[in-house]
């Protein structure tokens, strides 16, 4: 298979903690990927980013994501109930999602993938494997997989 080069799409980040959204940034740097990566603290949100509400409401400071990058333990609205509210929206349903979250539970597994989840991946404890799996995420969804253009 020839070397694509990385897709340039935006990541949204749903992640509370703030040391893991530091780990997951300085991940992707680590691993050359040159996708710009946003953040939001929430499902809460997530959601107002995603429907251009409140502080997010111009689109050319919040622009659409190509793929989102979820944690489902949040306060507020957890990504469970946005993934919900994601896949039942036409316009945002195209969105790939990836759950990045601490639960290894087969109900979080099994209920993500019911709601609609592109991947659920857990947590790794280390740097060292966090940096694998972003290598490894960039390498499929940003090199391997056609991803729908952002509108």
């Amino acid at each position: 298979m020839p070397n694509r080069p990385n897709k340039r799409v935006l990541i949204l980040l749903a992640e509370d903690d703030e040391e893991d959204r530091m780990m997951i940034q300085e991940a992707f740097a680590e691993s050359h990927l040159l996708n710009e990566l946003r953040f939001v603290d929430d499902g809460e949100e997530l959601m107002d980013y995603l429907h251009r509400k409140d502080k997010y409401s111009d689109p050319h400071l919040s622009p659409r994501p190509g793929m989102i990058l979820m944690d489902l333990n949040m306060p507020r609205k957890d990504g469970r109930e946005a993934l919900r509210e994601i896949k039942a929206s036409m316009e945002l349903r195209q969105i790939p999602i990836v759950v990045l979250t601490t639960s290894s539970a087969e109900e979080d597994i099994i209920r993500s993938y019911d709601l609609g989840v592109n991947s659920f991946i857990t947590k790794p404890v280390t740097f060292k494997a966090l940096l694998e799996i972003v290598q490894t995420l960039g390498r499929y969804w940003l090199e391997i997989v056609e991803l729908p253009e952002t509108k």
